[in-house]
């Protein structure tokens, strides 16, 4: 969707309507089995609802002595606590974000407040390694971004995207998908490869204008993106040129084709 640079915004189409940068992910191979994240339990609840702390790290932990149980105690209180913080600055971030058109009327004060808000979140986040958890699998809707390439701030209102964009991940195929609603519909799909367990490099290989026409992404179509929170309801996402991003989990069983 056009959210992953969707941070990695992904490159737009080459032609006239605006293509979805692929937000933030960026070749199709499968991760290895030490990367595959918890299985994820959703449930009925409240939109936003912080994850479970701790939940996400089990699997990786390294073997610890006979008096584990000290550090665990003192580990577990923290996440609790990490983990109430994130449920009130998630609120926050969303209050901030609402009326700013995804960041098309954001202001230069409303960028600056929405992004001291995200580096407190980011700061709480307690999945260290996102591209290990289940949780990152599945379409997210873009809510805000930076990314001007996405947004088309220079064009009259009418001629810009101004449907819901989305962005889905598969962490287990490494794949990436844009996806664009009203008024143009296009898409473009994307290989991820892992540079370490928080970043991944972009490469795009197909964009589809107005969902029909297919077109070969020339091999300048890359970039790189760093997911900075993740839990079951909310994602913040990183590019290399700064751009910021701001997703919601729409459907985690939706997956990428191949």
């Amino acid at each position: 969707m056009a959210p992953a640079s969707l941070t990695l915004s992904l490159p737009r189409a080459p032609l006239p309507p605006p293509a979805i940068p692929s937000s933030s992910v960026a070749a199709c191979s499968h991760l290895p089995a030490t990367w595959r994240g918890t299985e994820r339990k959703r449930g009925p609840g409240i939109a936003l609802a912080a994850a479970p702390a701790g939940r996400q790290a089990g699997r990786w932990r390294a073997g610890v002595s006979s008096f584990s149980f000290l550090p665990s105690f003192f580990t577990g209180n923290k996440g609790e606590k990490d983990a109430e913080k994130a449920m009130r600055l998630k609120e926050e971030l969303l209050t901030a974000i609402a009326p700013l058109d995804r960041g098309a009327e954001a202001t230069p004060e409303d960028k600056e407040r929405v992004e001291e808000i995200v580096q407190q979140l980011e700061a709480v986040n307690q999945v260290k390694e996102p591209l290990k958890s289940d949780l990152l699998n599945g379409k997210w809707e873009l809510l805000y971004t930076t990314s001007t390439s996405i947004l088309q701030p220079q064009r009259p209102k009418y001629l810009r995207p101004f449907g819901k964009i989305y962005q889905a991940i598969n962490a287990d195929t490494l794949r990436a998908q844009n996806m664009e609603t009203w008024p143009y519909f296009n898409q473009v799909t994307a290989n991820l490869v892992p540079l370490n367990p928080r970043r991944v490099a972009v490469k795009f290989d197909y964009f589809k204008i107005f969902s029909l026409i297919p077109i070969k992404s020339p091999g300048s179509g890359k970039g790189e993106l760093e997911i900075t929170y993740l839990d079951e309801e909310l994602r913040v996402s990183r590019g290399d040129k700064g751009n910021l991003f701001v997703l919601k989990m729409i459907d985690p069983t939706y997956r990428v084709p191949l």
